[in-house]
């Protein structure tokens, strides 16, 4: 018989999830301030990307695990989504549904292959798996893809719910990115979050008290892949468009270079880095022609600077603050 849990427990456990709640909370009236000021179709886009960057500071941050491959299965999300939609039904929860499923499946093939590596063999293997995704949607399953040209799709209106409104659809964006971000908040809080941050830091150590840590990467694998399919689902539902460069390798850096700006293994850092970097290339490109190479200089200014993202600076300074203020004392 399992023992109850303490009062002190109860106490501590209720703190934990209030805490969350008010993390939500938080991340929702900053979207909601922010789409005063910026374009709703924009925060939009925000909120997809935010959702892709958590998926992929889950494999990374918290993991360990450097990947190039991660957008092979934002674009697989995406493509089945939008193969639903054309072929099977407009109901945009079927194609949403599907389309993680086949990210999840994806990953679980996949995934037994590549976590059995490290560092860069395993960078490198997702990268290679990545462009053959590429070329299968571009070329090599052309028939079903549209190839260069794309492939378009219309999901039907349910109830209020209809994603050519652009209200409604940040709304209902909004709404997913906090699902994913409280879901990821809980796994980091519970102790199979401590788990897979003891493999980053120890791998050997945690095999030497006994677990399995292959099952625990895989896992961690497929779950971060899943989200990242999750998120092309609704880039698919929201456009109503998929074209290659969804699946584009390339891709990747963007992710990886948002997660370097908001800081890794600090799911506030992803949000961060996620709306940051879109504001600065949304920006940069209506402003400046060659926009890239201020994007450029501007990234590594960030990665120089602040080797441990904005939110690791900030709470590095705070730290700071807080001691200093102990010794005046």
């Amino acid at each position: 018989m399992s023992a109850k849990p303490t009062v002190s427990e109860s106490s501590l456990s209720g703190a934990k999830k209030g805490r969350v709640f008010l993390e939500l909370a938080l991340i929702a009236a900053c979207f909601l301030v922010m789409a005063m000021f910026v374009r709703v179709y924009w925060i939009v886009d925000f909120c997809i990307f935010c959702i892709l960057v958590l998926s992929f500071d889950l494999l990374y941050g918290y993991m360990g695990r450097l990947s190039f491959g991660h957008v092979l299965y934002y674009g697989t999300g995406g493509y089945v989504a939008s193969l639903v939609l054309v072929h099977l039904s407009p109901n945009p929860f079927l194609a949403i549904a599907v389309g993680m499923a086949s990210g999840a499946l994806l990953a679980v093939v996949l995934g037994s292959i590549v976590v059995r590596l490290q560092d860069a063999p395993f960078a490198l293997a997702n990268l290679a798996f990545n462009q053959i995704g590429f070329w299968m949607a571009n070329a090599g399953l052309q028939d079903y893809t549209e190839g260069e040209d794309g492939l378009s799709s219309m999901a039907e209106s349910i109830g209020f719910l209809d994603f050519t409104n652009q209200p409604v659809a940040f709304g209902f964006m909004l709404v997913c990115l906090l699902l994913v971000f409280w879901l990821l908040r809980t796994f980091a809080l519970s102790p199979y979050g401590v788990m897979v941050r003891s493999i980053k830091e120890n791998e050997e150590r945690v095999k030497f008290l006994g677990y399995s840590t292959y099952f625990y990467k895989w896992l961690t694998f497929v779950l971060s892949s899943s989200l990242a399919a999750f998120a092309g689902t609704l880039y698919a539902l929201y456009y109503g468009f998929v074209a290659p460069n969804l699946i584009n390798p390339f891709g990747n850096i963007e992710v990886i270079f948002a997660v370097l700006i908001g800081g890794a293994g600090n799911l506030f850092g992803a949000l961060v880095g996620g709306v940051v970097f879109k504001l600065m290339s949304n920006y940069l490109a209506t402003a400046i022609t060659r926009w890239e190479l201020v994007m450029g200089v501007l990234l590594l200014i960030l990665v120089f600077w602040f080797r441990r993202g904005l939110t690791g600076y900030v709470i590095g300074l705070r730290q700071r603050l807080v001691r200093r203020r102990a010794e005046e004392v």
